[in-house]
């Protein structure tokens, strides 16, 4: 287990932050933050409840974090402001699988991943890190902190629909009443669902878990990030889904 782990795993039970890095504690490589990020859950005692993806363009690389179980939340949740800083929210849309992917000898096609999605839900993240000097800190230690994950609260589910508009939804996203979409809503990755493949075989190829029905898989931001100033609620609506808020207090 790493020191960058323990430093990490420490600032996520106090709720603060890191005041420096030191060079030598940066990941390597990808696969050393990926393995923080699994070392950070088991340190925890947490269990993986879904996975957030992104990627910053239609044809860029994608990455990923496992979310641990206790930072999920239903709609309306209530959390406390002061738990996450900085504190940046976005408006994302999750999947869940009407199947498991167990880990196994071949990588899963992409048509075996899409005829899975069982259902889609309107989520808003918490963005937040343990590193007090955050944008500027080394992307690969951003990758080891969960990519920047403070907490997800999810909006109920629907039924999955193959003709939904996913690379340009109509939808909505306030703070305290006042619209904070200050760009046309589009998600940086094109349509999210070609994320889901890419997990898939993360998981079980290459850290030989498996993805089950109910993790929930969030998938970048339509709106941006939105960085309040003041306690209040975040209310966000996609056409076609379900409404999801959050307070924070």
């Amino acid at each position: 287990m790493t020191m960058l782990t323990r430093q990490l795993a420490d600032a996520r039970a106090d709720h603060t932050t890191l005041a420096s890095l030191s060079p030598e504690l940066i990941p390597a490589d990808m696969s050393a933050a990926y393995a923080i990020q699994h070392e950070l859950l088991a340190l925890r005692g947490a269990r993986i409840g879904g996975w957030k993806i992104g990627a910053k363009s239609a044809e860029g690389a994608i990455q990923g974090a496992p979310l641990p179980s206790s930072d999920l939340h239903v709609d309306g949740a209530r959390l406390p402001r002061a738990h996450y800083a900085p504190l940046g929210l976005e408006l994302e849309i999750a999947f869940r699988f009407g199947r498991d992917f167990e880990p196994s000898a071949s990588a899963y096609h992409e048509v075996e991943v899409l005829d899975a999605i069982d259902s889609m839900a309107a989520t808003i993240e918490i963005v937040a890190s343990r590193f007090a000097q955050w944008p500027n800190v080394d992307k690969l230690a951003q990758l080891a902190d969960l990519q920047n994950h403070g907490a997800l609260i999810v909006g109920e589910f629907t039924q999955y629909r193959r003709d939904f508009p996913f690379v340009a939804p109509t939808l909505g996203f306030t703070f305290e009443g006042q619209d904070v979409v200050k760009a046309t809503p589009s998600n940086p990755c094109g349509d999210p669902r070609r994320l889901l493949t890419w997990l898939v075989n993360h998981c079980t190829q290459h850290h030989r878990i498996a993805v089950t029905t109910d993790m929930i898989l969030t998938t970048g931001s339509y709106t941006g990030m939105f960085f309040p100033q003041h306690a209040g609620t975040a209310r966000g609506h996609i056409d076609g889904l379900a409404p999801v808020s959050v307070t924070l207090e």
